[in-house]
């Protein structure tokens, strides 16, 4: 992914961008030739599935909460939330976790080469409220419970071997990781309106049994730069570990988080913002914060989970707002993908990306129902840019 320096984020239909948390206007960004229309072009109609897409992309339904998944006799789990893709020889697995409390856990879906659906088991059980997590480097899946005093499970997406706690990760309201193979570090985020950004050093990298949680500790600005401090108690027992370390910067509702050259991007709902760590020299700054929009409407509201391609695109999933999942370019252009209709009562999930890069996997976790045990899976396929 190209590593953006400042990102000019553009407001759609409007004459305004956000400029490093700076109010720009005039030409300052690359505006889409329509409004609404990004890189792939304008939504069309809502296809059989409820899905509105750009010209030359198709919807399937991969699973319903409830259901056995087709072709298999599992039953997919309820409230379908963060997920990550995995090569399988020729074909690939889709890993889900299940924001559920009680039970909660994960399942996967296995594809071949082909896309057609080969199996689909349990990963992990027994846990509360699985939310997001993350995909490590040697292929296992980090499922994150979104409870207070939470664990980090790392769990294998073949099903094969037993799901471990990870005790050293730390216990908080956990929601997303994103490894970084250079610095050999995981990076986690805290869902609490004074939740923090933490990153974990293992002892031994690949090895999650044992190592160092630490803080991220910075002003109180928008943009600045930023250190890392030890979390002494990360059991966060009798003291929670985000009041544990004086000067620890807050974030209102951490989200998704995605690591690529040298930056970690992350979301927090509380106040629409998507940011981001240089990490090569150490500093920080907003991407996107729909506060700052004055005039047209904001492209992206109540932002979750994201992830991001070989192109530098990234992709933002919504929790309420449109129901969308936006794209935000390398030439700093936000607008909607997709968007899905008729579940204003459901929120976009889990996004990933088959290996091939042809694929986007997601949920809306509680589809047209609105509850838990109504959430749909989808693929989107077609000519994603590479």
């Amino acid at each position: 992914m190209e590593r953006r320096t400042l990102l000019r984020a553009a407001v759609l239909g409007g004459s305004s961008a956000v400029f490093g948390g700076t109010l720009w206007r005039g030409a300052a960004y690359a505006a889409p030739a329509q409004p609404g229309a990004g890189p792939y072009g304008a939504l069309g109609a809502a296809d059989a599935n409820g899905v509105r897409l750009p010209s030359g992309f198709t919807s399937r339904v991969i699973a319903r909460s409830g259901q056995t998944v087709t072709g298999t006799s599992y039953t997919w789990h309820n409230a379908p939330d963060g997920g990550a893709c995995y090569t399988d020889g020729t074909g690939w697995i889709y890993v889900s976790n299940s924001e559920i409390n009680p039970s909660g856990g994960a399942s996967a879906v296995k594809f071949s080469s082909a896309g057609a659906i080969t199996g689909a088991y349990r990963v992990l059980s027994g846990t509360r409220q699985n939310c997001a997590g993350g995909k490590t480097p040697w292929n296992t899946w980090l499922s994150c419970e979104e409870v207070s005093l939470g664990y980090v499970y790392e769990t294998d997406p073949w099903g094969v071997n037993a799901a471990v706690r990870r005790d050293a990760m730390g216990r908080f309201k956990h929601e997303a990781a994103a490894a970084d193979p250079v610095r050999k570090v995981v990076y986690l985020t805290e869902d609490e309106t004074n939740g923090c950004l933490y990153r974990f050093v293992p002892t031994t990298w690949g090895n999650l049994s044992a190592g160092t949680l630490q803080v991220l500790v910075a002003g109180t600005a928008t943009s600045g730069s930023f250190t890392w401090a030890n979390v002494p108690d990360p059991d966060g027992s009798p003291t929670t570990t985000r009041t544990q370390v004086s000067g620890s910067k807050k974030f209102n509702g951490g989200e998704g988080c995605h690591y690529a050259d040298d930056t970690v991007w992350f979301t927090t709902k509380g106040d629409n913002r998507v940011w981001q760590l240089n990490l090569a020299t150490n500093t920080y700054e907003l991407a996107y914060d729909d506060s700052l929009v004055t005039s047209g409407t904001a492209p992206l509201t109540g932002v979750d989970n994201i992830t991001g391609t070989a192109s530098g695109d990234l992709f933002v999933a919504e929790d309420g707002g449109n129901m969308e999942i936006c794209v935000i370019t390398p030439n700093d252009v936000i607008a909607p993908f997709l968007r899905i209709d008729g579940q204003s009562g459901s929120e976009i999930t889990g996004p990933a990306f088959s290996p091939d890069g042809t694929r986007l996997y997601f949920s809306s976790q509680r589809g047209t129902s609105g509850s838990s045990s109504g959430g749909i899976t989808y693929e989107v396929r077609g000519p994603f840019r590479s």
